[in-house]
Parts: C-alpha cells; structure tokens; sequence
C-alpha cells in the first residue's frame, strides 16, 4: 500500500523583495529574489532553494547507495550548477542541473576496478532515487570525479 508525507514551510513578506521562511523541520531565514530579478545579494533566494535540494537530494541517496552496495565512502562533495532561461516574456524554467561530484572512496583489499564499476552504480541508483531530480523537467547532467584510496582514512 502506498503512503504519503506531508511537509510544509511557511513564508512572510517582510518588505520590498525579501521574505521569512520558517521550514516544518524548523530551520529559518530570510530569503529574497535574485538580484536579476530585484532582489538582494547575499540572500537565500528560491532559485539557491531550488539547486540545493536536487543537491542535496542527490548526495543523501548516493550515501543511501553507497551503503546498499558496500562502498566506503571516504569523502563527497559536489558542486551542483542550475541553468536557467529567462523567456523575452520574462517566464523562466530551469533547463539544466550540472552536478560535478567529488567523491573519494577506499578500496581497501578489493580491486580498484571492481569498485569503480560499483561506485558508478551506486551514483546511478542515486540519481534514479532522488525524489527531487526525478520531480524536476530540466535535464540532469551528472559529470563526477572519483578517487579511490587503499585506507579510508587517507
């Protein structure tokens, strides 16, 4: 049987081009329009928004995946671009998700090329099981960098 979630957030103009984002899971902060868009620099703005959670998304099923296929996953990071149009009457629609992974996993015994196989698998199944890059119309583009290390600590 399936089963739904519901998760909120709740937001407040607090002027010009600014808000108050209060999230289910408690965090808040204030958020503004882009500065293309009117708004302020150096504010979380619903584009940031948009590009952290497929980001974030995609980092948390990687985790989820490295776990599912046995991978020691030593370090992630990943530097995630969102490309977006901006139509002459001024709709706009993101078009593309770059996410540029670093990831660096430990090998230990096993043979580099067996993990390898299993870590492009694994980052795969974690884009296949993201909630968010599965619910997004723009093009997922997924370029990683691996390093492998015989310790887990190195």
């Amino acid at each position: 049987m399936s089963k739904t979630a519901i998760y909120h957030t709740t937001v407040r103009w607090t002027g010009e081009h600014r808000g108050h984002l209060a999230m289910g899971n408690g965090p808040e902060m204030e958020f503004s329009a882009p500065p293309d868009a009117q708004g302020h620099a150096g504010v979380f703005t619903p584009e940031d928004a948009f590009v952290a959670a497929a980001n974030t998304c995609v980092m948390l099923m990687f985790i989820w995946a490295c776990e599912r296929f046995k991978l020691r996953l030593v370090s992630y990071d990943c530097r995630t671009e969102g490309t977006k149009l901006i139509e002459l009457d001024r709709t706009e629609l993101f078009t593309r998700l770059h996410f540029r992974p670093r990831i660096r996993i430990a090998t230990g015994a096993e043979a580099q090329e067996q993990v390898a196989a299993r870590a492009q698998r694994a980052l795969q199944a974690a884009q296949k099981y993201s909630l968010v890059a599965n619910s997004v119309k723009a093009e997922i583009v997924m370029e990683p960098e691996f390093q492998f290390v015989t310790e887990a600590t190195t």
